[in-house]
């Protein structure tokens, strides 16, 4: 079965960092796409940062140059690097996984087959 366990969300203040894991088991974690997806309340879900199995990244443009999405395979691991924060940011965080490989992975959450349960971001000014 699979599973996606998020951890590391928070409160910060504007211009703060975080880092976001993802850890996922159930199965071969190495061959599949994954990705970042956000929600905030009142809005619809959004694609965030996605990897594919090589490693090639996408991004959304407005989280271009502050996020870092990185895996490690050995620790089945997805990982978001959250730098810059600003109240925009404030949402709930969720990690996906693709098991259709897409090169850079897909910033759309109709290609994704498994969520975690979320983590909350919260950026105040």
């Amino acid at each position: 079965q699979v599973q996606l366990v998020e951890s590391g969300g928070g409160s910060v203040q504007a211009g703060g960092s975080l880092r976001l894991s993802c850890a996922a088991s159930g199965y071969t974690y190495s061959s599949y796409c994954m990705g970042w997806f956000r929600q905030a309340p009142g809005k619809e879900r959004e694609g965030v940062a996605a990897i594919d199995s090589d490693g090639e990244t996408k991004y959304a443009d407005s989280v271009k140059g502050r996020f870092t999405i990185s895996k490690d395979n050995a620790k089945n691991t997805l990982y978001l690097e959250m730098n810059s924060l600003n109240p925009e940011d404030t949402a709930s965080y969720y990690c996906a996984a693709d098991l259709t490989y897409r090169y850079g992975g897909s910033l759309s959450s109709i290609h994704y087959d498994y969520w975690g349960q979320g983590t909350q971001v919260t950026v105040s000014a």
